[in-house]
């Protein structure tokens, strides 16, 4: 209220304060991170998203994404995983977003391709591989290199596969806007198919894709390129990239994720979402309350890029801080 002091005012909390990315205000700072329902089929999303998702719109949250949609059927985690490859998907996607929107929140759509840790089951059967003989399919990725021993060995995109996959997430952001979404987020974490180009541990690629680092992240920033091309100049777009492998002496770690952070803002990126691991069985990761609050921190000073923080923020004070 205009009486109220500048005492008074300097008590406001932080977290509940407004933020802006370009046009799109958000009403207060809490963003409802994508969580996987496995509770589609063909990435048709149901009144099972309308509730789960519209429930944390009603709760409050200023932002809320929806879980990883595909751009194309082979770039579902699982059967059950959400798309947005064809324009049924979008129709079933637009009283969600409407919903968010008369509530007072943003949607937020994660577009994304797992990648070689495609084609799997649901959390509670198990998460094995799921078989062409049980509706799955054969994953493809960076390099011809299985995530783990029992994993399914993808198959080496070629060349002409990533040039259609870049029109594939091209065409998704286009359905995204008219889907209703204010705001894409392009899931470049956790081992996808993005992440493991951007990684060593998993890019054995020689060609204009692979070896050094100006290379391996060529795929994810000429996605960049082509969801910037199509999404509106008005409308933010963020990246969720995972800020170190946890593989001490190789990999992907901090300095890599602020030089790649600088080309993303450089190609259009509001907001970079700092997330970790996920591209290799071997990571040795650190779990504490706001672990990955320093990597987000490296990045928005390193890059001087806003950035996003996830993980063990339990409490009202760890959010504020």
């Amino acid at each position: 209220p205009s009486w109220a002091s500048a005492a008074e005012d300097s008590k406001i909390s932080q977290l509940f304060s407004s933020y802006k990315l370009r046009d799109v205000e958000f009403p207060n700072r809490v963003f409802v991170a994508p969580m996987c329902q496995y509770s589609c089929e063909d990435g048709m999303p149901t009144n099972w998203h309308l509730v789960h998702l519209g429930s944390r719109a009603v709760g409050g949250a200023g932002m809320v994404m929806s879980e990883a949609a595909a751009v194309n059927p082979e770039g579902r985690i699982s059967p059950g995983d959400a798309g947005i490859w064809n324009d049924e998907q979008v129709e079933a996607w637009k009283p969600i977003t409407a919903f968010i929107s008369e509530n007072g929140s943003v949607p937020c759509i994660q577009l994304a391709h797992a990648g070689r840790k495609a084609s799997r089951d649901a959390p509670w059967r198990g998460s094995g591989l799921v078989g062409p003989e049980d509706g799955g399919w054969q994953p493809k990725g960076a390099s011809a290199v299985a995530f783990d021993e029992e994993w399914a060995t993808p198959d080496e995109l070629t060349e002409s596969d990533i040039d259609a996959l870049i029109d594939d997430w091209r065409d998704a952001a286009k359905r995204s806007l008219q889907a209703g979404f204010k705001v894409v987020e392009l899931h470049f974490a956790h081992g996808y198919l993005a992440h493991t180009f951007l990684s060593p541990l998993s890019n054995h690629r020689e060609d204009a894709y692979g070896g050094n680092a100006e290379n391996r992240a060529r795929f994810p920033l000429r996605i960049v390129d082509a969801v910037r091309e199509v999404w509106p100049e008005n409308l933010p777009l963020m990246v969720r990239i995972s800020t170190t492998d946890w593989v001490e002496g190789s990999g992907w770690d901090v300095p890599d994720a602020v030089e790649f952070s600088k080309s993303l803002k450089e190609h259009g990126v509001d907001l970079v979402d700092c997330s970790s691991g996920g591209v290799s069985p071997h990571q040795q990761m650190i779990l504490k309350p706001g672990y990955q609050v320093p990597f987000a921190d490296s990045v928005k000073s390193g890059a001087d890029v806003p950035t996003g923080a996830v993980g063990l923020i339990t409490e009202a004070e760890h959010a504020e801080e």
